[in-house]
């Protein structure tokens, strides 16, 4: 009696639980307050966008400038040379056009539609950030909320229209399928976002080190040529009449920005600022640091830097699984692989105008919790750089303030715990790949 009384428990507690209120979304949402937060975030974020761009005047600085080169492109010309707006030449990639030809076309023209167009980008990007967040699970609850307080990104999103704006809801949509091991879609998207503007180019050498580590190099090579694929496609109109203007143009990296607008190098002066030294300093800043951090905290468990190179068997076949690996990495290895690498271009970036903060304001509260700060301190730090990024313009105290607290963030980086990256070994399935 008392055996069949303990078995039938089971299955009378089942049938509770298989009929109970709710959806399985009901259900998912009581065992992860966190989600529902998140929600409520979109939700706040929704009503205060809509009130933006009801009562906050929008501020004209690039939108003329776009639809002028995108009437150039839709009215047939297709030499880069010839397509200008009243800030100067095209300098981005095809997917710019593109894009901006799309969005002509559904609003107009006009900034008034292009702004609630924008806005439903703003609220798609914030999605897929919190997706993000909620993967890697790193943020307390409330810390969440700090991806929604920046007066400076809301006003780039839908007072200013810039085309940073879709370039960063592609990467963040890239990293998200990363996260969820889908790395050829990721780099096809990843290479949409550099065919609008190339600043995403400073996520590729973390990108390229995790691709090492997650597949041999069939697959990195079919991974990269992916990418490619997708830059000669969307260039090709160009390519095949002038291709010289189109890479020249489209793919400068010399650039040389107006010292007036610096944000971060303000404190600089001109002459310094402008000049090749200070550049080449820079760079060779850029690539030490990367490679520092490779070696001695990205690849610090598997012997460093070089030692995991040599490791690699390049002499693999082609034929072999384009991503087989027999470990795993840990999706909040990958997204701080990322986003310290990209924070690392963005200390030794010559220029970084305002519409730049959007390249890594959202990777910041990420950041301060991978260092080991006390909770003040990194609410100090986020709220230093809001403040930085919010004084216009930007002054020589407030450039040289951003640089002291970029590096004490990478600091805090730099001496975080290393934490092993690999998930338990277990077979790869096809999800996986």
């Amino acid at each position: 009696m008392a055996v069949s009384s303990s078995s039938s428990t089971p299955v009378r507690v089942k049938r509770v639980r298989n009929h109970g209120a709710g959806s399985p979304m009901f259900s998912k949402l009581v065992r992860n307050p966190k989600l529902l937060f998140a929600f409520a975030l979109i939700l706040a974020d929704v009503i205060l966008v809509a009130l933006i761009i009801a009562y906050v005047p929008y501020t004209k600085i690039d939108w003329d400038a776009y639809m002028s080169q995108v009437s150039g492109f839709l009215g047939g010309e297709r030499d880069y040379i010839n397509l200008k707006g009243d800030t100067g030449p095209l300098v981005y990639p095809a997917g710019f056009l593109y894009v901006y030809s799309a969005i002509q076309y559904v609003t107009g023209g006009e900034v008034y539609a292009a702004q609630i167009l924008f806005g439903t980008l703003y609220i798609i990007n914030l999605g897929i950030i919190l997706f993000i967040y909620l993967k890697t699970d790193v943020l307390p609850w409330w810390a969440l909320s700090l991806l929604c307080l920046s007066k400076r990104i809301h006003s780039i999103f839908v007072l200013r229209l810039f085309n940073d704006c879709c370039a960063m809801t592609l990467l963040h949509a890239a990293l998200a399928c990363l996260l969820c091991r889908k790395w050829h879609l990721g780099l096809i998207i990843f290479s949409g976002a550099v065919s609008i503007k190339m600043n995403v180019l400073l996520y590729a050498p973390p990108l390229l080190l995790l691709l090492l580590k997650v597949m041999n190099i069939g697959g990195v090579i079919s991974a990269l040529a992916g990418a490619a694929l997708v830059q000669i496609l969307l260039g090709l109109p160009f390519l095949t009449s002038h291709p010289i203007a189109y890479i020249s143009r489209a793919f400068n990296l010399g650039r040389v920005f107006i010292h007036f607008w610096s944000v971060n190098f303000k404190f600089v002066p001109e002459s310094v600022f402008v000049s090749k030294e200070f550049a080449v300093f820079l760079l060779i800043t850029h690539l030490t640091l990367l490679a520092t951090f490779a070696h001695y905290r990205w690849c610090k468990h598997e012997g460093g830097l070089l030692r995991f190179l040599y490791s690699r068997d390049f002499s693999v076949k082609l034929t072999s699984s384009l991503s087989s690996s027999s470990r795993i990495l840990k999706e909040e290895h990958i997204l701080t692989t990322m986003f310290v690498g990209n924070f690392i271009g963005i200390i030794c970036a010559r220029s970084l105008h305002y519409q730049f903060y959007s390249w890594y304001f959202y990777s910041l509260p990420y950041l301060l919790w991978r260092t080991p700060f006390p909770t003040l301190l990194r609410l100090v730090l986020f709220g230093g750089v809001e403040f930085c990024w919010n004084v216009y313009p930007s002054q020589v105290f407030t450039s040289a303030l951003l640089l002291c607290l970029h590096l004490v963030i990478l600091w805090g980086l730099w001496i975080a715990p290393s934490e092993y990256p690999y998930l338990p070994n277990k077979p790869l399935t096809r999800k996986n790949k």
